[in-house]
């Protein structure tokens, strides 16, 4: 298996490119854990999985141009729709080294702010709502 650092990641949200701004970006699933432990497996639990569900978070330079970090985030935001994500390791083609996660998101936050002489930035967390897909063919 090869090791990599992250260098070039793709990032979109809602079809606009925002790699350019992002430093980091994180998806984060898990499924409910349901206990369906019985008399039968003599003292030991047993488990099923259940629900799914997920978070994706971005660290983002902070940028105010239209089609940027912003105007995208807060049009998502003010508009209060669902809003497709797609990540990839790397920001070449969709392939079975490189997969593609699609999502969807509801921004129901936003910010602005910083510190004195530090670079702006958002760094905000969204639930995913629905399915998130692992896609590798081109």
């Amino acid at each position: 298996m090869a090791v990599f650092a992250l260098t070039n990641c793709y990032v979109t949200v809602n079809a606009v490119d925002l790699a350019d701004h992002c430093r980091q970006v994180n998806i984060e699933t898990e499924a409910d854990q349901l206990d369906s432990t019985t008399f039968g497996p003599g003292g030991w639990k047993s488990y099923i999985g259940g629900l799914k569900g997920g978070t994706v978070s971005f660290e983002f330079l902070d940028d105010f141009a239209s089609s940027s970090v912003d105007a995208t985030l807060w049009g998502a935001f003010n508009t209060g729709t669902a809003v497709a994500v797609a990540v990839r390791p790397v920001n070449t083609t969709i392939a079975a080294t490189n997969p593609e996660y699609q999502f969807n998101i509801l921004p129901h936050a936003w910010s602005l702010g910083g510190s004195i002489g530090e670079l702006a930035g958002k760094s905000p967390s969204y639930n995913i709502t629905g399915a998130v897909t692992r896609d590798v063919a081109p």
